[in-house]
């Protein structure tokens, strides 16, 4: 399943034109994305986490390293669903195309692969100053992502020429944002998730 994983995260990284019409043609059934490769890659990002913490950390507290697991993987994980979800209602009102919220689903993710690694990455990493941390992260964030929805517009999703700059913005706002909001809806539901 890790290998599978792997092999896509590299893939999309060194060719992502040919990796999207790869994953265009390939056949999944049901949720089998969702199993074989969202729900790892969100483990893969909260295990990250409670080690950074292990090791990034002067002392370790067992409370901010789950605090810190939690917060990670609820934002990623609501996050891919919210955006998902807003990009599907976008696919039907603004792209005239027909509800298909498993594509959108499929895309999102996939789409969101440097956002994770981003995470995955930040989170094994010793807290570095703010303004690092923000530029690298919006950095990588918006360009890469922007790039994989580019590439994955056409191919996978099947967007004219005239939308695709249109539904690269949006799409990669989305997938950016969502996991934010969220962080921001914990932050101010959850007191004790401040961190």
């Amino acid at each position: 399943m890790f290998k599978e994983l792997f092999k896509i995260v590299l893939s999309l990284a060194s060719n992502a034109e040919l990796t999207w019409e790869k994953l265009a043609g390939k056949e999944e059934k049901g949720d089998e994305f969702l199993s074989r490769f969202l729900y790892p890659f969100i483990g893969l990002i909260a295990a990250s986490a409670f080690i950074g913490v292990l090791f990034a950390e002067e002392s370790f507290s067992i409370e901010y390293a789950l605090k810190k697991t939690v917060k990670a993987s609820v934002s990623s994980f609501g996050g891919f669903y919210l955006a998902a979800y807003l990009l599907n209602k976008l696919w039907e009102s603004f792209f005239k195309q027909k509800d298909n919220l498993t594509l959108c689903r499929r895309f999102v993710g996939y789409a969101s692969i440097p956002m994770f690694t981003v995470y995955i990455i930040l989170a094994l990493m010793p807290m570095q100053p703010l303004l690092d941390f923000v530029l690298l992260r919006m950095l990588v964030l918006y360009l890469c992502t922007g790039y994989i929805v580019w590439e994955g517009s056409r191919s996978y999703m099947k967007i004219t020429e005239d939308g695709r700059i249109i539904f690269t913005v949006i799409t990669a706002f989305l997938i950016v944002s969502a996991p934010e909001l969220i962080n921001m809806i914990l932050f101010i539901l959850m007191p004790g998730m401040r961190i």
